[in-house]
C-alpha cells in the first residue's frame, strides 16, 4: 500500500509540474480525490483513538496558539476521565519518545521516561513552598528559560498565573498537569503528562534542589511541548521566556553603549515589578567559560533587586547604586569581586540597611554588585515590562506603578501587505500602518515628553524550527503626523517619499521580537512594521507601552463602496428608448441568447473567452506522454485557443467609447478584433448554441457563474437583456481599470496594485480583506491574473450588495438568519 501511495503521489506531482499554473488547481483536486478514495478506508481502520478532546476557551486560548498542535486539550475533562477510569494520563500530542526530545538527531544514549514516583520517594509538586532556588539547570542549554523562571518566583500572583497551585501528587492525582503561557496576545493552557526524561534514574533537565520537588521540571516540559520539543529550547533570550510568563514587553540594552539614565530605567522597571536578566558575551572557544571574577560567559543571570543602598565610611556617607543577581545554577559560581559575599565593603553598610535588603551570604548563586561593576563586567541587560493586568490592586495601592498598553495583530502577505523596509520605497507603504496618539507627558519628565516602548513580535517561529522555519528579519519605523495627514488612510507613496522618520527600531534583526524605547512629545505618530525584504510572509503583533495613556488604531481604509477617491469609469451614456445603439445590442443579445431569451454561464463564458482572449494567460495544450511518463506541454499558438473571434466588448461598447481614453485600452484600434462575433475561430463557421465549452482555459466556470449570480435577481441561473447589458458595462469598466495597471501587458498585475485598482473601481478595502484576496486569488509570485481580478471585483460587489440590502438603517449593521445567509451567499 505504501508503494502504491508513493507511486500515485509521484505521478500526481509530475502531472502538476507539467500542467503548469493554469491547470494547477484542477489537477490537485483530481489527483487528491483519487488518492483519498483509495486510502480513506485503510486510514480510517488504522487511525489511533485519542482521549476525549474538545476546544477550550479558558483565558482566551484558541487552537492556533498551540504552536504545532491542531487540537486543544481540556484539562478538567481529561482529568475527570482519568480519575473515573483509574488510569494515568499519557499525552498523545507530546509522547514519551525521542521526537519530543530532539528533532535534528537521535539522542546519544538511552533515555528513560519516568514518572515522579519512579524517580523519588514521596514526590511533591512544591516542597515548603517555592523560591528561585528551586530552579537548577540540567543538560539542556536553556539557561535563558531558567533565569526567567527564577524571576517568576519573585511575584506570587505572576507565579500562580503560570503554575496553577491546586496541582498535587496526592489529591486527585492522575498523571496530568497543566501550565499557562502567554502566546501572542492570549493565554494558553498547556497540558502534559508527568513522564520526564531521565538517565540512570536522574532528571536530565531542569530540576529542584530538593530531589522530590517537581514543579520546575514539569514547567519546563510544558514549555517544551508548547514549542514542539526540548531541543527547540536550546538557545534563546531571557526576554522571550519572561514575556511568555507575563504577557509583558521586553527591551534590551548593550551595556557598552548604555544610555546615561540606565540605572533610572532599571529603577523604574523595579517600581513596576518588571522582570530583568543580564548576560556576558560567550567565549567562542569555550562553552560557558568562567571569568577570573567568577562570572560565567554566555550564561543568563536573573536580576532580583535594583536599589540605592546607604553607605557610611569614615570620610563620607551617601547612597551607592547596587544590583543583586542570581546564577540559575544555584551553586558557588558567584561574583568574587567587590560587594561579593562576605567582602569587606559590607562593613560600611548599616545593619538595618542589610536587614531591609535581605542580605545573606549563602553559597546559593546569588550575589550583589555595584552598578559600575555591573556595567564593566556584563554586556547585555534585558527588561520585561509587565502588562497592566499583571499588578494586583494591593500592589498598585502600595505604590507600584503600571504601564498603559495598546496592542494590534497583523500579517504580512506576499504581494499585498509584505512591502519590505524603507529601502523598497515603491512597496513600503503597503505594509500595515498604525497610529498612536500621546496626550499627556510623563509625570516626572522635565521636558514634557512621553516615554514610549514599541515592540514588534513575529508569531509561531520557534515552534516551527523543526520544519526549517527561522525568524524573519523585522523592524519598524515611526513618523510624526499633523492634522491634515491624519485624514489619509492609509498613508501613500508620496508621504514616505518626502517624510523622514522620527524613530525606528535599532536594527532589522532575525529575532522573535524587536523592541525600542523612545522619548516623544505629545502628538500623533504613525508606526510601520515590516520585514527587511518585500514579499516575506508572516504574522505579528505590535504593542505600545507608555507611562501615560496612549490611544492606538490601525491606519487603514474603511470597507465600502463609493465615497472619496479617484475612480476610473468608461462613462457610458445612458441609452435612450429606441436608441439605434441599444437596438443593435438587443439584436446581438437575441442571437446569443437563443430561444429562452436569456444568457447562462456557458454562453457567457464563450462570449468572454472570445472577446478577451488577449487579456487572459495563454492556455496550456496537453500533447502526449514523454518517455518519462509525464505530460509534455506547450503554449497554444495564435488561433489554437479559439481566439480569433472579435472583441465583443469593443463591438458593444465601441459607440460609447469612441474618442475616449478607453478606446485604446479596450483594444478597439486592433484590426484583428474587427471580425464578427459569429465567426468560428477554427473554420470560419458560426458559433452554435450546442458548442462544447472548454473549461480548461479562459474564464473559469466559477467566475462566469459568479458574474451571472451577481445580477441574477430571480436566481434563475440566467441573465435577461437588461441584466446582460449591465454586466457588460461592469466588465468593460473592470477591464479598462486592469489595463491601466497591467503596464507590461502580461495579463497580470502585482498584488501590491490590487488596492489601487479596486479603489479605481470604487471599492475601499482594508488590509484584512486585501490579505484574504491575496491568499485566495494571488499566484505564488504575488501576481493577480485578469480573470482573478474580475472575480475579486464580482465577489466584492456581490457581498456589498447583499449586505446593503439588509442594512436598512444605514448604520453598517445587517441581520441575517443562518438560512438566509447561506441562501444568499452560496449562490453567489
Amino acid at each position: 500500500m505504501d508503494d502504491l501511495r508513493g507511486f500515485l503521489r509521484q505521478a500526481g506531482q509530475e502531472f502538476l509540474n507539467a500542467a503548469g499554473e493554469a491547470a494547477m488547481g484542477a489537477a490537485k483536486d483530481v489527483v487528491g480525490s483519487v488518492i483519498n478514495e483509495i486510502f480513506i478506508k485503510k486510514e480510517a481502520d488504522t487511525k489511533r483513538v485519542l482521549p476525549s478532546i474538545k476546544n477550550m476557551r479558558v483565558l482566551g486560548e484558541k487552537s492556533s496558539n498551540l504552536g504545532p498542535y491542531s487540537e486543544v486539550q481540556d484539562y478538567e475533562t481529561i482529568l475527570n476521565s482519568c480519575l473515573a477510569s483509574g488510569s494515568l494520563f499519557e499525552d498523545p500530542l507530546f509522547p514519551a519518545s525521542n521526537e519530543s526530545l530532539q528533532f535534528s538527531r537521535r539522542p546519544d544514549r538511552h533515555i528513560e521516561w519516568l514518572r515522579p514516583h519512579e524517580i523519588a520517594e514521596n514526590p511533591q509538586f512544591f516542597v515548603e513552598g517555592y523560591s528561585r532556588f528551586d530552579v537548577q539547570q540540567g543538560e539542556l542549554g536553556d539557561c535563558w528559560l531558567l533565569a526567567a523562571t527564577a524571576n517568576l518566583t519573585q511575584e506570587a500572583n505572576l507565579f500562580f498565573r503560570v503554575i496553577p497551585a491546586e496541582q498535587s501528587f496526592e489529591e486527585n492525582y492522575a498523571g496530568i498537569f497543566h501550565f499557562r503561557f502567554w502566546q501572542y496576545g492570549k493565554w494558553v493552557d498547556v497540558i502534559i503528562d508527568d513522564r520526564l526524561p531521565t538517565y540512570n534514574g536522574e532528571l536530565m533537565y531542569m530540576h529542584s534542589t530538593e530531589k522530590n520537588e517537581f514543579w520546575s521540571a514539569l514547567l519546563e516540559k510544558a514549555y517544551a511541548k508548547l514549542h514542539g520539543s526540548y531541543e527547540a529550547l536550546k538557545g534563546g533570550s531571557t526576554c522571550e521566556a519572561m514575556e511568555d510568563f507575563t504577557g509583558g514587553v521586553s527591551e534590551w540594552y548593550d551595556l557598552k553603549e548604555a544610555p546615561g539614565n540606565l540605572f533610572t530605567i532599571l529603577q523604574k522597571a523595579a517600581e513596576r515589578n518588571s522582570m530583568m536578566g543580564c548576560s556576558i558575551e560567550p567565549d567562542p572557544n569555550v562553552t560557558e567559560a568562567e571569568t577570573p571574577q567568577g562570572l560565567i560567559r554566555g550564561h543568563a543571570y536573573s536580576i532580583t533587586k535594583v536599589c540605592l543602598i546607604d553607605i557610611v565610611t569614615p570620610n563620607r556617607q551617601g547612597k551607592i547604586p547596587m544590583i543583586r543577581m542570581r546564577n540559575p545554577w544555584g551553586n558557588e559560581a558567584e561574583w568574587n569581586g567587590p560587594w561579593s559575599d562576605s567582602s569587606p565593603e559590607w562593613r560600611y553598610i548599616p545593619e538595618e540597611q542589610k536587614a531591609e535588603i535581605g542580605l545573606t551570604f549563602d553559597r546559593d548563586g546569588e550575589f550583589w554588585m555595584s552598578f559600575q561593576d555591573f556595567l564593566n563586567h556584563f554586556d547585555r541587560v534585558e527588561i520585561c515590562n509587565l502588562s497592566p493586568d499583571s499588578l494586583t490592586e494591593d500592589q498598585q495601592q502600595s505604590g507600584k506603578r503600571k504601564w498603559e498598553m495598546s496592542m494590534y495583530e497583523g500579517e504580512w502577505t506576499p504581494g499585498v501587505t509584505a512591502g519590505g523596509c524603507r529601502n523598497f520605497l515603491d512597496t513600503f507603504w503597503h505594509n500595515p500602518q498604525y497610529i498612536i496618539s500621546l496626550v499627556d507627558p510623563d509625570e516626572e519628565d522635565e521636558e514634557g515628553q512621553c516615554t514610549v516602548i514599541v515592540a514588534l513580535m513575529q508569531k509561531n517561529r520557534r515552534s516551527k524550527r523543526n520544519m526549517g522555519m527561522e525568524c524573519l528579519t523585522i523592524g519598524f519605523a515611526i513618523y510624526s503626523l499633523n492634522d491634515r495627514e491624519l485624514e489619509n488612510r492609509p498613508q501613500g507613496l508620496n508621504f514616505f517619499r518626502y517624510k523622514s522618520s522620527v524613530g525606528r527600531s535599532p536594527h532589522f534583526i532575525n529575532t522573535r521580537e524587536v523592541c525600542a524605547r523612545f522619548k516623544l512629545p505629545p502628538g500623533h505618530y504613525l508606526i510601520v512594521p515590516s520585514t527587511f525584504d518585500p514579499n516575506e510572509e508572516g504574522e505579528f503583533i505590535i504593542r505600545v507601552f507608555s507611562e501615560t495613556q496612549n490611544n492606538m488604531e490601525e491606519n487603514d481604509d474603511h470597507v465600502g463602496y463609493g465615497g472619496k477617491g479617484d475612480t476610473i469609469s468608461p462613462g457610458f451614456p445612458t441609452p435612450k428608448p429606441l436608441d439605434p445603439q441599444k437596438e443593435s445590442l438587443r439584436r446581438l443579445f437575441d442571437s446569443i441568447a437563443g430561444k429562452d431569451m436569456e444568457v447562462d454561464w456557458m454562453e457567457l463564458k464563450r462570449i468572454l473567452d472570445h472577446s478577451m482572449r488577449d487579456d487572459l494567460p495563454k492556455p496550456v495544450v496537453f500533447n502526449r506522454f514523454s518517455n518519462t511518463n509525464a505530460f509534455e506541454t506547450q503554449a497554444a499558438g495564435p488561433g489554437e485557443d479559439g481566439a480569433g473571434a472579435c472583441g465583443l466588448l469593443s463591438l458593444i461598447c465601441g459607440p460609447f467609447l469612441k474618442g475616449t481614453p478607453f478606446e485604446e485600452q479596450l483594444g478597439m484600434s486592433d484590426q484583428s478584433n474587427k471580425r464578427l462575433i459569429g465567426d468560428n475561430p477554427s473554420d470560419g463557421g458560426p458559433v452554435t448554441a450546442n458548442a462544447i465549452v472548454d473549461e480548461t482555459h479562459g474564464f473559469s466556470k466559477d467566475v462566469c457563474r459568479s458574474m451571472v449570480a451577481m445580477l441574477d435577481a430571480d436566481k434563475s441561473g440566467k441573465l435577461g437583456f437588461e441584466e446582460f447589458e449591465t454586466l457588460l458595462s461592469e466588465i468593460a469598466k473592470w477591464k479598462a481599470i486592469f489595463k491601466v495597471y497591467d503596464v507590461e501587458n502580461t495579463g497580470r498585475v502585482s498584488g501590491f496594485q490590487l488596492r489601487e485598482a479596486l479603489n479605481s473601481a470604487g471599492y475601499h478595502l482594508n488590509n484584512r480583506v486585501l490579505n484574504v484576496l491575496g491568499h485566495r486569488y494571488g499566484s505564488r509570485d504575488g501576481k493577480i491574473a485578469f480573470d482573478d481580478f474580475i472575480m475579486c471585483a464580482v465577489k466584492i460587489k456581490t457581498y456589498i450588495d447583499i449586505f446593503k440590502e439588509r442594512d436598512t438603517e444605514k448604520n453598517e449593521t445587517a441581520t441575517f438568519t443562518l438560512e438566509e445567509w447561506i441562501e444568499r451567499t452560496i449562490y453567489s
